[in-house]
């Protein structure tokens, strides 16, 4: 007797499903940075230290990271579709306590449950999109997830600042109830897991349960957690300084040689590491991995800039940030409907000298720049990163084979993932490092007998005795307004150091553009499918 024929669903349409799976990575992606302007509010309201707070950050990025390398291990066992759904859920439960949090140990519990939902929507979101659309429309597929994991970190600030200005902290977790839920029931409706990848993922699961393999992910889970402590906290604790944070680093790399040494001997390995032997894959991930090292160290270092070196306030600031992303907006899908028709390689070249330029211009801010100053070099910096995210995914991914595309995909994110976490502590860590150089440069060179220095002393003096002051005062006065321009300049010697410092990292992995080789059309292609079968 015949097995009964399962009823094909007609194709969805792939807007549909775009949108649907969308929302979730979107939310993902501002929660990862909407919370920091709530720090404040956070620490007084769960009674918490500097240092204590930070944990509300900390956890959630750990607990993303430790996510993104296992969905398609999660989604060989139970599907795609419950994966993302899973998923969702996990992030709208945490996003939910968070708001009803009121002790630090509560919020840190309901931001782990949110980052575990967070991290696998990235990834997931990423597989599907590839395996909706058809190899012809790769590019926009890119430039919808790019818009949505690029533009989440640069709206999240500004959207978090007038959430807490004009209702109260909790609601910038529950406002992503009423979008989750939408969400959840568009994706429930219009995604379903094509058939060859279900049937696919069927038999990859049987292997699995007979072989799982638990010493890979412990590995993994400690070398994760353990590297990502290390970036997070490493800056607030003087880095190999703390036995804690030079622990936790021993504690990595020990691990790491042990998941990577598991997982070429496992029968099952839970992260497929052979992706790697693609050449296109591996340079691509890594140039990306850098592109969103720089994404992050600029998001953190121009704010800075703005309102420690030019005065902004905290909401100036985030409007001058705006046009960057009005920029990306715009660009993207410009971007992606032309992939096809320019080579990726010449793209992705653009982008590195657009980013190289604007860093060399930035690189000779001073605290005269005005605010179109900066709006010149964000809007080329925005068109840099569209010409740079989406052939970097698009072509990446381009040589995977559809079965292993949730592998690949999970493991592009989490080396994006950390590569952002990488440059927020490299650049945190290096401008008070640069600034004090910098500083012992310029008091080397104040020679008291110098005539320039005598004039300025005596003119900052005249200056507070013209105000009031006595002239004791005012001689002392005069030094500590020197001692200040002087740490000043110190600090805009250290941003120009690292905004150079940054186009001379990028300018680095050109060379690995050459690796990046775009298949043809016409060849045999691993992406597009029919979207018809319920999981």
């Amino acid at each position: 007797m015949s097995e009964p024929v399962t009823p094909r669903r007609p194709p969805v349409n792939k807007w549909l499903v775009t949108i649907s799976v969308t929302f979730g990575t979107l939310m993902g992606a501002i929660d990862a940075s909407i919370v920091n302007v709530a720090i404040p509010h956070l620490r007084g309201e769960l009674g918490a230290t500097v240092e204590e707070v930070t944990w509300v950050t900390t956890s959630f990025v750990i607990a993303t990271v430790l996510v993104m390398p296992l969905t398609a291990f999660w989604g060989r066992l139970f599907g795609q579709k419950r994966i993302y759904l899973i998923a969702l859920v996990l992030f709208l439960l945490g996003s939910m306590l968070c708001g009803m949090a009121r002790s630090l140990s509560m919020m840190i519990l309901a931001r782990i449950v949110q980052g575990l939902g967070a991290g696998a929507l990235q990834p997931t979101e990423q597989a599907i999109l590839r395996q909706t659309f058809p190899p012809e429309e790769q590019g926009m597929a890119s430039a919808v997830f790019g818009m949505a994991v690029v533009l989440g970190p640069a709206f999240g600030p500004t959207l978090g600042g007038y959430i807490i200005d004009n209702y109260s902290w909790p609601w910038i977790f529950y406002i992503n109830l009423p979008v989750g839920a939408i969400a959840v029931l568009m994706v429930s409706r219009f995604v379903h897991e094509p058939e060859d990848i279900r049937a696919a993922n069927q038999a990859a699961a049987a292997t699995q349960r007979n072989n799982i393999d638990w010493t890979g992910i412990a590995l993994l889970s400690v070398c994760l957690s353990t590297m990502q402590y290390v970036l997070e906290e490493g800056a607030r604790n003087d880095w190999f300084e703390s036995k804690l944070i030079l622990s936790c680093a021993v504690v990595a790399v020990v691990t790491l040689v042990g998941f990577v040494w598991q997982e070429l001997r496992a029968k099952a390995p839970v992260v497929d590491l052979s992706l790697f032997k693609n050449e296109v894959f591996s340079s691509g991930t890594l140039i990306g991995s850098v592109m969103f090292a720089m994404l992050m160290a600029m998001t953190f270092l121009l704010p800075l800039f703005m309102q420690e070196m030019l005065g902004f306030t905290a909401t100036q600031s985030g409007l001058a940030l705006m046009p960057r992303s009005l920029a990306m907006i715009v660009a993207m899908p410009i971007v992606g409907r032309l992939y096809n028709r320019v080579s990726p390689r010449l793209f992705i070249s653009v982008g590195i000298l657009l980013f190289v330029t604007s860093a060399y211009q930035m690189s000779h801010y001073t605290l005269d720049t005005s605010a179109k100053d900066v709006v010149s070099v964000l809007l080329l910096q925005g068109v840099a990163f569209a010409c740079l995210f989406i052939p970097l995914t698009t072509v990446a991914l381009s040589q995977i084979p559809r079965l292993k595309m949730a592998d690949a995909a999970g493991l592009n994110s989490l080396l994006r993932q950390i590569g952002g976490s990488m440059g927020l502590a490299i650049f945190a860590s290096l401008i008070s490092r640069f600034a004090t150089q910098a500083r012992y440069g310029m008091t080397a060179n104040l020679n008291h007998g110098r005539p320039e220095l005598l004039m300025r002393l005596a003119s900052l003096k005249q200056f507070l005795i013209s105000h009031g002051s006595d002239l004791r005062s005012a001689e002392e006065g005069a030094r500590r307004m020197l001692s200040g321009m002087l740490m000043q300049q110190s600090m805009i010697l250290s941003f120009e150091k690292l905004f150079l410092l940054a186009g001379i990292a990028f300018l680095c992995v050109l060379p690995l553009v050459m690796f990046l080789r775009a298949p043809k059309l016409g060849a045999k292609q691993q992406g597009a499918v029919d979207v018809h079968i319920e999981v």
